[in-house]
């Protein structure tokens, strides 16, 4: 009897894995290198500035806070203004791209709907009108101004047929800035006092942040945080269209408007603390998109990370380019933003939101 002939064993073939699943492992390295970019930033903004810190130094002094000199820089100064930035960086990236997602415009910014000029209105009538000075007067003027602009250009733009539809929310954005825009300018040309203190914050800067702007801006940037991340899924569905999105089962006039709701708390609480810092909410949105794509799932939260990462480290900056002096954070974001801003106008391929 022939004996029995075993064939060779074939070495197992292991399929790739599947794009899906690729996709979704870059874009968790995505986010985690965003959180060390921030934890990063982070240090660096509590260890660097007109007295510099060894990071060991600053990690002894928040862990215990022995009323030493350098306890009392990074607790008293350092501290309020890291998470002033880390606040309103989170609430001008996130609230870009919810407005480039909204508008369907990858070029918009938290200035297209008008909100940035309503704040600004708001703290000019607190210094000319009510003659209010402090800090606090500030912040709470300018988010009643940010909630009126923001109010005034989601009427405009429901009225007549089709309601808020994005190009009537980018036009009456852009007619409510103006008006708003000519109103705080003419109030501080009749009153030159207002005009000297208001010049520093027109700029943008996380200098004059203190505990207590923090405490009073802090539930405004969470509410709107929670509004912007709730609306993820039927923003993804509006990215297909109206039709689309209906058919999705997407109630597009409440995600309208919660979303603008949203912006208007985020960009006023923001501005209020920090004053109008360009760039940050038009440049962070595409960096999360060239690295996750699209999906406003990973595109939001990436934001989150990014921007306050990128706006500590444009502070940081500032405290060391033109030392003993400093630059404001807001003039850093600018020089470093226009030429980003001229690249995506010229690229042929920008990102859809």
């Amino acid at each position: 009897m022939p004996a029995e002939t075993t064939a060779p064993a074939r070495p197992e073939k292991h399929s790739p894995a599947p794009p899906a699943r690729r996709r979704t492992s870059t874009r968790t390295l995505a986010v985690l290198g965003a959180l060390l970019l921030l934890l990063v930033a982070v240090l660096l903004s509590l260890a660097i500035g007109s007295r510099s810190l060894p990071v060991s130094v600053v990690v002894d002094a928040l862990r215990h806070d022995d009323g030493s000199t350098a306890a009392s820089v990074v607790w008293d100064v350092r501290v309020p203004r890291t998470l002033a930035g880390i606040a309103a960086g989170a609430a001008l990236g996130v609230a870009g791209a919810l407005i480039q997602a909204l508008t369907r415009n990858p070029l918009a910014d938290p200035g297209l709907l008008g909100v940035n000029a309503g704040a600004a209105t708001g703290v000019v009538l607190s210094l000319t009108v009510l003659g209010l000075t402090s800090l606090w007067a500030s912040v709470w003027f300018a988010l009643a101004g940010a909630v009126v602009a923001g109010l005034l250009v989601y009427t405009l733009a429901s009225g007549g047929r089709g309601g808020a539809t994005p190009e009537r929310l980018a036009l009456g954005g852009a007619v409510i800035a103006a008006v708003f825009t000519g109103v705080s300018q003419t109030l501080m040309l009749l009153d030159a006092q207002a005009l000297d203190q208001l010049r520093f914050w027109s700029v943008g800067s996380l200098a004059r942040a203190d505990s207590a702007t923090l405490t009073t801006i802090t539930p405004f940037v969470a509410v709107g945080l929670v509004l912007a991340l709730g609306l993820v899924r039927p923003l993804n569905a509006m990215a297909l269209g109206d039709d689309a999105a209906r058919s999705l089962g997407a109630h597009l006039h409440r995600t309208r408007f919660l979303g603008l709701l949203a912006v208007t708390l985020l960009c006023g609480a923001a501005t209020s603390a920090v004053g109008p810092l360009v760039f940050v909410g038009l440049a962070v949105p595409h960096m999360a998109r060239m690295l996750v794509g699209a999906d406003q799932r990973w595109t939001l939260p990436l934001s989150l990370l990014l921007a306050p990462a990128l706006l500590l480290c444009a502070d940081v900056l500032g405290r060391v380019a033109v030392r003993p002096d400093e630059l404001d954070a807001g003039v850093v974001t600018a020089v470093v933003g226009a030429p980003v801003f001229i690249a995506l106008v010229r690229h042929r391929r920008v990102v859809a939101a």
